[in-house]
């Protein structure tokens, strides 16, 4: 059963994280009752858009900030790299897959920021950005079957009561939450480390509620910052 909609006071990011990367901000959005599909001319020309108007490189300081920060809890950036980097290096052409998550994939490119997006009613309990113990299950997909990982001990991860949602804090999700075209509620989690500066922080959450919009015209938003104090 889905959360309250007041889940979203109850998002955290835990100590071990802020102390960390003191600077981590995430502006958390809920969009509840959409009605999601099948990727359109309009979401396909919106990823289209957002290849032609990507004008952060390999080398931007938010980008290499991300870098250091998977560094800092023992992952390597470029084996696994961080959701933003890894799409802006296929921007020229990023896959369709669905209208939300062409909207949300779009505007990660376009404002060069980690988006995740996740199916609210597959939560189990309240989203939490924790360094986790290393025995959390972790659905996901290996050889086209089903299969259970583990993160490493200490690896920065997005978590629910039932386990790991996110790996390497936006690198992988998980299959559980997968946002899909039958998704009617949606969690958005969008994640900043200096120098990015909050104002486009925000900028970039408009711009997807408005794209939200534009898939549901009655969707309902609600939003909160954590972290950037």
């Amino acid at each position: 059963m889905r959360e309250t909609p007041r889940m979203l006071d109850r998002i955290a990011v835990d100590g071990a994280v802020r102390a960390l990367r003191p600077d981590f901000a995430v502006l958390v959005m809920t969009a509840e009752g959409l009605a999601n599909g099948p990727t359109d001319d309009v979401a396909a020309g919106w990823l289209e858009a957002a290849a032609g108007s990507a004008t952060a490189s390999a080398g931007d300081p938010h980008i290499e900030a991300w870098r250091d920060a998977y560094r800092a809890f023992g992952a390597k950036p470029q084996r696994t790299r961080p959701s933003v980097d890894a799409l802006l290096r296929r921007a020229d052409a990023l896959p369709t897959v669905n209208k939300v998550v062409d909207a949300y994939n779009a505007i990660s490119v376009e404002y060069a920021l980690p988006i995740g997006g996740e199916d609210l009613d597959a939560y189990r309990g309240p989203a939490r950005l924790v360094r986790a113990d290393g025995d959390e299950p972790f659905d996901t997909v290996a050889g086209g079957e089903p299969a259970v990982e583990h993160p490493s001990a200490g690896e920065v991860v997005w978590r629910d009561d039932d386990g790991v949602t996110c790996r390497r804090w936006n690198w992988r999700q998980c299959v559980r939450t997968r946002l899909t075209e039958d998704t009617k509620n949606a969690l958005f989690l969008l994640e900043r480390l200096e120098p990015y500066p909050l104002d486009r922080l925000r900028a970039a959450g408009d711009a997807l509620s408005a794209r939200l919009r534009a898939v549901t015209p009655g969707v309902r938003i609600e939003s909160r910052l954590i972290g950037g104090e």
